[in-house]
């Protein structure tokens, strides 16, 4: 079966949130998310901004309680025995990281405090000794600035220079233009996989294949893909893939870098102090191997063993093929619903998207859409997405947006149009 453009493979139904036929329960699988049952302003709560951050399961939460409740301890130094628990579970999950994006060995998993980070570790740490005046960097029109500003900082560093591939007025990259663009200055390509602002699900498998025949190293920003459909790098061969655990129903401040064993083995780290090192004399410092040399301090314990959790909610729970299935569905009815509402665009049709609906709607500015939605209860994002240039391309300063999870009904569909018809009325 193909979703979004990505080859789900079916499992079996014998999955928590189950109906008899083996598809999702969506009331069951709502009942495990306590922020739900909250009324905002007396109407029942409508979150619609699952791609800044997704709610939390029971799962989650109950994870984070249990570690500071009953074993709080610091981890990889200690002989005590919550110290020795503490690292068990917190290594563990770099195991369960390292199956859930299929990587070759769980060293190649770097835990960070999000995606940001990743990006910003990969550009100091790696691109920038490859940079000479004259380089180039390859991201493109869709990014969040997360994958914009750390390119533009190291281009102000070093005299490279950032180019940026062209999209189509639907939103789509153009791969004709893209592959044109690629020569023997460009150094690096750094490319989210799906766009947070407006939806596209980009042809990574294309890009990551356009990068690698042109031996070109490439950085994936998967952050808003990995709660949508399954990684697999050892089919999509990505030198480097970051994304939060925030968007996939775990933690914030916490997340992930993917890298290749023989480039993180090449880097040199960019923090250093504690649990990074072999040794420390006045000296020298020797450092300690990868993963560790990347992992300085004290890391965030409770929230990487929760992001364990998180994870296996998506995969053991609930399942890709189940979230593919049920999501697309939403974003055909959502879609639908908004078109036939007078004087709405959507920003952003691609051909494949996720359930991501930006739009805005005549001459009511998208931050009084999202202040006359909250009255209503329904939480939506306004502004610029932290995608500014993506919203100067197509001409508006900002959006609402609407982003769908399986958290969501078609219940939570109609809220929308009718808090937006409630606008139109008091803006007419």
């Amino acid at each position: 079966m193909k979703v979004w453009g990505i080859r789900i493979a079916m499992v079996d139904s014998k999955r928590k949130y189950s109906n008899s036929d083996g598809t999702l329960n969506i009331q069951s699988l709502r009942s495990d998310f306590p922020v739900l049952s909250r009324s905002i302003r007396g109407k029942k709560l409508v979150y619609l901004d699952n791609a800044a951050t997704a709610l939390k399961p029971l799962r989650v939460i109950e994870s984070l309680e249990r570690y500071y409740r009953q074993g709080t301890a610091n981890i990889h130094r200690g002989v005590h025995l919550l110290s020795e628990e503490a690292t068990t579970a917190y290594e563990q999950v770099r195991d369960i990281v390292a199956q859930f994006v299929q990587a070759s060995d769980q060293k190649e998993i770097i835990f960070t405090s999000g995606t940001t980070a990743g990006i910003n570790l990969v550009a100091m740490s790696f691109v920038k000794p490859m940079l000479s005046p004259g380089d180039e960097i390859l991201i493109s029109y869709l990014e969040h600035h997360a994958n914009i500003v750390p390119w533009q900082m190291l281009c102000e560093q070093t005299g490279a220079k950032l180019k940026i591939m062209p999209i189509s007025e639907s939103g789509d990259i153009d791969m004709d233009q893209c592959q044109a663009m690629i020569n023997s200055k460009t150094k690096f390509m750094s490319v989210s996989w799906v766009s947070n602002a407006i939806g596209t699900v980009n042809p990574i498998d294309d890009i990551v294949r356009l990068a690698n025949g042109a031996n070109i190293p490439i950085l994936v920003d998967a952050a808003q893909a990995v709660a949508h459909f399954p990684v697999n790098l050892q089919r999509l061969k990505a030198d480097f893939l970051v994304f939060s655990g925030h968007k996939l129903f775990g933690p914030t401040g916490v997340g992930v870098l993917f890298g290749r064993t023989h480039h993180l083995e090449s880097m040199r780290p960019i923090f250093g102090g504690g649990d990074m090192i072999k040794t420390v004399s006045f000296e020298k410092t020797v450092y300690a191997d990868i993963p560790a040399r990347f992992e300085a301090g004290t890391p965030p314990i409770a929230d990487v063993i929760a992001l364990g959790e998180a994870i296996k909610f998506v995969t053991d729970d609930i399942g890709f093929d189940r979230i593919a299935i049920y999501e697309d569905h939403l974003l055909k009815l959502a879609t639908t619903a908004l078109r036939a509402v007078s004087g709405l665009r959507i920003i952003g049709n691609a051909k494949i998207k996720v359930p991501v609906v930006s739009f805005i709607l005549d001459n009511i500015h998208a931050h009084d859409i999202g202040s006359i939605l909250d009255q209503h209860g329904v939480a939506v994002r306004t502004g610029h997405h932290c995608a500014e240039p993506l919203l100067k391309f197509f001409g508006v300063p900002a959006t609402a947006r609407a982003s769908f999870s399986i958290i969501n009904d078609e219940q939570d569909v109609e809220a929308l149009v009718r808090s937006l018809l409630k606008a139109k009325e008091l803006f007419a």
